[in-house]
């Protein structure tokens, strides 16, 4: 097993996987730029090394100064968290150059994935369904043309790079699609360096239903059940739930998905923890979406329902080391509900609300738990991701889980920067999440500030 980690991370994502590391015994590295000086996570690792300046591609991004940051410390492994470098595999593909393991998937995996025209046709190949639309990406404007009009409107433009909805355009008829594709291509270019799109059909107010899968290096994938990332505004996901509260979802349903995640994950000789994504329409037919190749932002529900800590996981199956558990040992308990809160404002269209924390108290209490890297006298930073933190209740029932989080929320206490608990007061108020009868678009459709 590694001696010690260093995690290319920040924020709730670095802590987690620092007191993993600690329950593993293993020493922790952590990472940090100008603007982090005073971070939670560059606090409480055994180490911790200034990357650079607050700018991401001057920091967070700079492998240069990671690997650096590896080799004065004598970390054997890293952790690249979400976001950032935890999809790239020029940098998987560095770390193992240099001799450092990558605590993720290899880089031929995020590759093949990354690509969300070339991951379709894999999925293809593999038997998973998926939503019919373009054989790769699309390149000549009269091709779109014709495609789209043999697919039938609507139907979504898609970039082929990248994630976090960015370079998607749903596009209703013939007379918006140059300007939409145009708009798609600028905005992928701009966000992941990549202009490439590819066309699909588009399903009208599907659910976003997704699939946690682990598997190592010797062949054996489990999947440990779905969540209901459903809740979206802007193609951004809000508060997630597992089980899903979908009228269609049953034992045999989450078995097909569960089985597809796996064939999935097995075609492209995954390794490690991976999300495989998808749209299911009121008939409960599913289609793949993309797959996410590193921990997500939501994984506290899943390890909450199931028991199984993923992130624990991730270092053992990137040190070699076998499945602990099978299929059959994989139980889904009770239900389980996340809410990030985020410093921003929803009356004002959801703008960032950086600045100083003067007061705060995290609520507490059995089937609570909060994920965070805040504390009073905290500075939310204007250069990153405006989230304070992510909580999370679980109870035997969805009942009981929203009666909790209900209470949770009105105890969140954050002064000194607007949020957006208010919001999610109101939201799981509203008949639509109380009857679990919600779709990608709702809140896009309602006013809920």
């Amino acid at each position: 097993m590694f001696k010690k980690v260093l995690i290319a991370n920040r924020g709730e994502i670095a802590v987690r996987i620092i007191r993993a590391c600690r329950e593993l015994g293993i020493h922790t590295v952590a990472v940090y730029s100008t603007a982090d000086k005073n971070a939670l996570h560059a606090k409480i690792a055994d180490e911790a090394v200034c990357i650079g300046p607050a700018a991401s591609k001057d920091s967070y991004l700079n492998v240069r100064a990671i690997i650096s940051a590896c080799e004065v410390t004598g970390a054997d492994a890293i952790h690249p968290g979400f976001g950032f470098l935890s999809e790239n595999p020029s940098f998987a593909r560095t770390c193992e150059k240099c001799g450092i393991t990558f605590i993720g998937p290899r880089a031929e995996s995020i590759e093949m994935l990354g690509d969300k025209a070339q991951a379709k046709e894999t999925m293809k190949e593999a038997g998973v369904p998926v939503i019919m639309g373009s054989d790769g990406a699309v390149f000549n404007i009269d091709a779109a043309h014709t495609l789209a009009n043999d697919l039938g409107y609507p139907v979504m433009v898609k970039a082929s790079a990248g994630g976090g909805g960015r370079g998607i355009r749903i596009v209703r008829s013939e007379d918006e699609l140059n300007a939409q594709i145009t708009a798609a291509k600028q905005e992928a270019l701009a966000c992941f360096g990549n202009d490439e799109i590819y066309i699909e059909k588009f399903i009208e107010n599907p659910k976003h239903i997704e699939i946690q899968i682990l598997a190592d290096n010797y062949g054996n994938v489990i999947s440990l059940g779905e969540r209901d990332c459903s809740m979206q505004r802007r193609n951004q996901k809000v508060l997630e739930e597992a089980p899903s509260p979908a009228a269609f979802m049953n034992e045999e349903l989450r078995t097909k998905m569960g089985e597809a995640a796996c064939a999935a994950a097995k075609v492209c000789g995954y390794r490690n923890a991976g999300t495989v994504e998808f749209l299911v329409d009121d008939k409960g037919n599913f289609y793949f979406m993309e797959m996410n190749t590193r921990i997500q932002v939501e994984h506290p529900i899943t390890e909450a329902v199931t028991g199984i800590d993923l992130v624990k996981h991730q270092i053992l199956i990137a040190g070699g080391e076998k499945l602990s558990i099978t299929q059959e040992d994989v139980q889904i308990r009770g239900h389980a509900i996340e809410c990030r809160i985020n410093a921003e404002n929803p009356a004002l269209g959801f703008r960032p609300s950086p600045g100083v924390i003067n007061s705060l108290h995290i609520p507490g209490g059995m089937g609570i738990r909060v994920d965070s890297a805040v504390y009073q006298g905290y500075e939310i930073s204007p250069y990153y991701d405006s989230m304070i933190g992510k909580l999370i209740t679980f109870a035997a029932t969805r009942e009981e889980a929203i009666a909790k989080m209900k209470w949770a929320l009105a105890e969140f206490i954050v002064d000194g920067v607007a949020t957006n608990i208010d919001f999610h007061l109101k939201l799981i108020r509203t008949d639509a999440f109380l009857d679990g009868n919600y779709d990608n678009g709702y809140l896009n459709r309602t006013e809920i500030i």
